[in-house]
């Protein structure tokens, strides 16, 4: 049995294309292209020499010695915080901008959370010359302005939304809604592994990257291909499935994901998904969301922009079902904390999201001779506000 996709687009009962009428043609489309492409000689070298030349991969494994002490284990962080856009969501915007290309569509239109995303696809737009209009939510305007000047310096129309709670769900609603509008020339450069099949598994195998990488960068350094954990955070759940793409169906590995916990999973104020949802469908896929008992999607919380998503993609809930990962609540204290606790025994001021991962460390035992890998999937200059209003009251 294997962890990834099958033919039909599901992961176990997960995923799945449920689209309106009017999206299954472009859906449809998507579905019979993207594998041909993505297998093809022509991008796989465009690809690779973007992500060299433009992205600056590989991104390096960096032993954490001070961490690994207070950890009693042998602790790698990749760091994706190191890619160009400060995210690992460049590694994706570059993969589906060559696609949209490839397949004659000149609007691209995303949505985005923290801001890293929209970020990523202004960037390859500017790059490839291309109109681009990122969804976001006005409350994640607020609180990530310097992304969104940013996007507008790349020459991004940034739509704010004010539906719903204001964050990622609701963006995610008007980019489909924009989408439905103009099914011809626009192609949406989903951020996350959610959506309807095939962006679930287009998106992991554009990360893939990441995984390729620490195989061969463990290699180096330990003398062996696979780490004893993989921690990463989920929201959606791109960079978790970058990190454990090529490891999924190797029991070797122990898989570990922390999802934002909020205020407390008994709070009303959270964005664990594995930990409260129902089955569900949300954004053209059938996965677990956060509902109630009329199967309304409630609104959820993080302290992170880029976990605030009431639903996560169908590969790590089946992960969590099949008790293939560890699934890990981390609530915004104890994120802002393992933040710190980073920053001042590394050196290295990590994202919000990614302090969540780091979070997920003193949740767990390990022995001294483990070898653990932890994504740090984005760089913390995004959050120094946030960072800087909590400590400080």
């Amino acid at each position: 049995m294997s962890f990834l996709v099958n033919q039909d687009g599901y992961y176990g009962e997960f995923g799945g294309a449920y689209v309106p009428e009017i999206l299954h043609k472009c859906v449809e489309e998507l579905q019979n292209t993207y594998l041909k492409v993505l297998q093809s000689e022509d991008f796989k070298q465009e690809f690779d020499q973007l992500l060299r030349d433009y992205v600056g991969r590989p991104s390096p494994l960096y032993y954490a010695r001070r961490l690994s002490e207070k950890y009693g284990c042998k602790l790698y962080l990749k760091r994706e915080d190191l890619n160009h856009t400060g995210a690992h969501k460049i590694n994706n915007t570059i993969g589906q901008i060559l696609l949209a290309r490839r397949m004659g569509k000149h609007r691209i239109i995303a949505e985005t959370g923290a801001g890293q995303h929209g970020v990523a696809t202004a960037t390859v737009c500017a790059l490839m010359n291309m109109e681009c209009i990122v969804y976001m939510g006005k409350t994640d305007v607020e609180r990530q302005h310097i992304n969104v000047e940013k996007m507008k310096m790349l020459g991004a129309t940034v739509i704010p939304v004010t539906s719903g709670n204001m964050t990622l769900k609701d963006a995610t609603n008007e980019a489909i809604r924009d989408w439905c509008c103009h099914p011809a020339d626009t192609y949406y450069i989903i951020g996350s592994t959610v959506g309807p099949h095939p962006y679930p598994d287009m998106v992991a195998r554009l990360q893939s990257v990441i995984s390729e990488e620490i195989k061969k960068q463990l290699m180096e350094k330990e003398g062996r291909d696979c780490p004893d954990y993989l921690i990463a955070c989920v929201g959606g759940g791109s960079n978790a499935a970058g990190t454990i793409y090529h490891y999924i169906d190797d029991s070797r590995v122990q898989i570990v994901l922390a999802e934002a916990g909020g205020k407390g999973i008994d709070t009303g104020m959270t964005a664990a998904t594995i930990a409260l949802g129902k089955m569900g469908i949300i954004h053209g896929a059938r996965t677990y969301v956060i509902q109630n008992e009329d199967g309304q999607i409630e609104e959820p919380y993080s302290i992170s922009a880029g976990l605030d998503y009431p639903g996560i993609g169908p590969m790590h809930a089946n992960l969590a079902v099949q008790k293939r990962a560890i699934v890990l609540a981390v609530n915004d204290d104890e994120a802002i904390r393992a933040a710190y606790e980073l920053t001042k025994l590394e050196g290295i001021i990590p994202a919000l999201e990614s302090a969540h991962a780091l979070g997920a460390l003193e949740k767990l035992t390990f022995k001294p001779k483990d070898v653990v890998v932890l994504t740090v999937s984005g760089r913390g200059d995004k959050d120094i506000e946030t960072y800087l209003e909590l400590i400080n009251n």
